[in-house]
């Protein structure tokens, strides 16, 4: 059961209302992550704020579902797992490609470098040596591409944490996790 009160799509005003708005037309309903982000709608503005700005950046729409599949994988959080296997499938990912990510790796090899780094950042709190950067870069990553895995990391650890703390209910096809730390 959610910890936080969702915000009614059909009595929301203000900005609250715009960005609902905003979200639907892109997706054709509101998550319910959103819907309990909504409670501030400076979080929930900040949140597709970063979002889409990653949508624009470097890193192609796979990687960036790979990087939130593996990430949700490692952080045990099954709304977040469920919503980009779900996006990762709209992105042109298929079972095999999905399946791997959520075991870390890719048999894409500058894929599979870009989920070793991100998984570094995640379970050492991005506390590495010289040469996991280096191994990144190797794989053909450019320091503004370096700067976007870092970025689409910590989106997907507050996604996680938030709904970690909320709870909201999965309103996607449910994937289970299956490969916790």
């Amino acid at each position: 059961m959610p910890r936080l009160q969702a915000v009614n799509p059909e009595t929301a005003t203000g900005k609250t209302k715009e960005l609902f708005t905003g979200i639907n037309g892109k997706l054709g309903r509101v998550p319910n992550v959103f819907l309990h982000m909504a409670n501030s709608p400076a979080v929930l503005e900040a949140y597709l704020g970063f979002s889409g700005a990653l949508a624009g950046g470097m890193l192609d729409a796979k990687l960036r579902e790979l990087i939130a599949i593996m990430v949700a994988e490692t952080h045990v959080c099954e709304y977040c797992l469920s919503a980009h296997v779900t996006l990762g499938k709209m992105a042109g990912l298929n079972d095999q490609e999905l399946n791997l990510a959520r075991q870390q790796r890719s048999e894409n090899p500058k894929y599979n470098a870009a989920l070793r780094f991100a998984r570094i950042m995640v379970t050492k709190r991005a506390e590495m040596v010289d040469s996991d950067l280096d191994e990144l870069k190797a794989a053909g990553f450019n320091d503004g591409e370096v700067a976007e895995i870092i970025a689409n990391v910590a989106l997907n650890i507050f996604t996680n944490y938030f709904n970690h703390v909320v709870q909201p209910e999965v309103d996607f096809p449910k994937v289970p996790t299956a490969f916790p730390v």
